[in-house]
């Protein structure tokens, strides 16, 4: 009897190259775009992202130093998902779902949810129709803003952006529509996300958010994998 896993162990390449946190792959003919593919022996996740007549290439997410020429690669058949339920709300993790406040792992999640995929149309969705005050006077009078409804906030360095999307999340806890508030940062020093969830537990509003968090000094990759993640959890 034929294991379920026999194709996917016949099934390999070998890293080429590797630089800058891209690697380029030989081999394994039926990989697809966005496929998800483990290297090595410790088995580093990395993203496709090129098919080219000779090579593949794709982003690592992690340490690339520990990938090295000649490795191995497998392909998963699967692209990169997470998994999302309720155990999230009240957590900080990183873009592939990995738990990073030093609480317990997650455990074994029922479904995992593609972290690329297109979004809904604008006819299948859900008209704009419930308030979500953001607490600021300013904003609630002049720009009312609805569940559901993208709204940008633009301006220069040190300027309040991250006080209003704050301030927004803390008084999600007087809206009856018993939001959830996910906060993506990409590329900000951890000691700035630090001071932020500290301002959220002040206000007990930890109990309805999820941060996602790719650091300064995490890969490009997983700092490119974080609003995507972000999203998919909202979804």
């Amino acid at each position: 009897m034929q294991n379920e896993f026999d194709d996917f162990s016949t099934q390999f390449g070998s890293v080429v190259n590797v630089k800058d946190g891209i690697v380029q792959i030989v081999g394994l003919p039926d990989l697809k775009l966005g496929e998800k593919v483990l290297i090595g022996p410790s088995e580093v996740p990395a993203l496709v992202l090129n098919l080219e007549s000779r090579v593949s290439k794709a982003v690592i997410f992690g340490d690339d130093s520990s990938v090295n020429e000649g490795d191995e690669v497998y392909g998963t058949k699967t692209p990169i998902a997470i998994g999302v339920d309720g155990s999230l709300v009240g957590r900080i993790i990183d873009p592939l779902g990995n738990p990073l406040d030093g609480l317990s792992e997650f455990s074994e999640f029922s479904e995992l949810f593609p972290i690329d995929i297109k979004a809904p149309g604008i006819i299948p969705r859900k008209s704009v129709h419930e308030p979500m005050p953001t607490g600021i006077k300013i904003i609630d009078s002049m720009l009312p803003i609805g569940n559901g409804q993208r709204e940008l906030i633009i301006g220069d360095r040190q300027t309040g952006k991250t006080s209003i999307a704050l301030d927004t999340i803390i008084n999600q806890q007087n809206n009856e529509l018993d939001m959830i508030a996910i906060y993506v940062g990409i590329g900000q020093k951890k000691s700035s996300t630090a001071f932020l969830v500290e301002k959220l537990n002040a206000y007990n509003s930890m109990n309805y958010s999820v941060i996602v968090l790719a650091g300064a000094s995490d890969p490009a990759a997983l700092q490119f994998l974080a609003p995507y993640s972000g999203c998919t959890v909202g979804e």
